[in-house]
């Protein structure tokens, strides 16, 4: 009785320890068996039968030497299948970004594609699904891990359905993970594009910064937070949620919320639109006001001024209260100059001297494909949270292998 008591006691710590070794070789602080028993604090005989057991399942993968201070040559620890890959889509409101997602954060195959979300999640995801197939068929359907979508609306992450998107007509309620997996039988991950971006994000940039604040400015406005180098998702997933923070103008501009002079209402793509046209000017989207704005059209230029004053205005009581290490700014909004440089002036004129000295405020580096990039990434972490459990019944948290502070 004694000696089966204590196997289950060893399967169950081997189990938790393997849990912690992949989460940091997912996160690149551990390449070699001595740095994870350095990190975990066990015993290198424990660390090699929980590297054993990732090994076994495929999560992790030695190969290769790396040097050493002395003795034989470290083999270097790496995540299982390189060729493995998600596939991922960032959903838009008349087309969708669509490519291949690599364990490591590569990008390949990316383009986009037509797609109407005003359609309804049906016909939306139906069209996408056979173009996300395809890309599947070329890259090898036994090695695909994972589905990840990136979505321009609230996602309860719990259930993954859609809640109350501003401009989702149809969507509200609609199981986008569930019939992910029913059409792909992998794990499938369903996101907000704002969270999506700020994990896309922080993986291209290699966790430089670790306090963020990530501002998607497309036709919609988003945000998200990373504490720590990991997304923050607040009591029930809805951190970051600046869409509907009241600016005071007194205009009462209405809102799909029910309130009046939202930010959304006064700064956004759609927002945009909608007050050069009453200008007369001939627009019908946020590209195309960005298209006048790069031409130095007056009216479009002092339009996108004033709605990167309004986003600084909102973003100045966050950066005051969180003090991030950094804000980024993605969308389409964000690669027209004069936007960007009200948005920056905004804060340096509102927020505490202290708080903006070393303040990044940048464009996201990887443009229209940090979104894609976030729900690969978050794609690829489900399923090895499953594989994981897989394993031994240990539990973790995909949002923990996240990108920590580079050691």
């Amino acid at each position: 009785m004694n000696e089966i008591s204590t196997r289950s006691r060893k399967t169950a710590g081997t189990s938790a320890l393997a849990a912690r070794a992949l989460e940091l070789v997912a996160s690149g602080r551990a390449t070699s068996r001595a740095q994870l028993a350095e990190l975990l604090g066990a015993a290198a005989s424990s660390v090699s039968v929980a590297v054993a057991q990732l090994v076994e399942h495929g999560l992790v993968a030695e190969e290769g030497t790396q040097s050493s201070t002395g003795g034989r040559p470290r083999k270097v620890l790496r995540l299982g299948g390189q060729d493995e890959f998600a596939v991922a889509a960032d959903l838009g409101g008349r087309h969708a970004r669509v490519g291949v997602v690599l364990p490591g954060g590569e990008l390949r195959d990316v383009s986009t594609v037509p797609l109407v979300i005003a359609e309804g999640p049906q016909a939306a995801l139906t069209g996408l699904a056979a173009t996300l197939e395809e890309l599947v068929e070329r890259h090898g359907r036994a090695r695909l891990r994972g589905v990840g979508l990136s979505l321009p609306g609230p996602v309860d992450t719990a259930t993954g359905r859609v809640v109350q998107p501003s401009r989702m007509p149809g969507w509200n309620r609609f199981p986008v993970e569930s019939w992910l997996r029913e059409r792909f039988a992998v794990p499938a991950v369903a996101d907000n594009d704002a969270n999506c971006m700020a994990v896309g994000e922080h993986t291209a940039r290699e966790g430089r910064h670790q306090q963020v604040i990530m501002v998607k400015t497309g036709t919609a406005i988003g945000a998200a937070a990373l504490v720590d180098g990991r997304l923050y998702r607040g009591g029930t997933g809805a951190a970051g949620e600046i869409t509907h923070i009241r600016i005071a103008r007194g205009d009462h501009v209405p809102c799909s919320c029910g309130n009046t002079d939202c930010l959304e209402t006064v700064a956004s793509g759609a927002a945009l639109v909608r007050v050069l046209r009453e200008e007369g000017v001939d627009v019908s989207s946020a590209e195309d006001v960005v298209r006048l704005a790069t031409d130095a059209h007056p009216e479009a230029n002092r339009a996108v001024r004033r709605a990167g004053d309004y986003l600084g205005q909102v973003l100045a009581a966050n950066v005051n209260f969180f003090n991030p290490d950094a804000v980024y700014l993605g969308g389409i909004l964000s690669t027209v100059e004069p936007f960007v440089a009200a948005v920056r002036s905004q804060l340096y004129e509102s927020c505490h001297p202290l708080v903006t000295e070393h303040l990044a405020i940048e464009r996201a580096v990887l443009g229209a494909d940090a979104g894609l990039l976030g729900a690969g990434q978050f794609a690829l972490q489900r399923a090895l949270a499953q594989a994981l459990r897989e394993v031994g019944g240990a539990q973790l948290d995909p949002d923990r292998f996240q990108t920590p502070a580079t050691p």
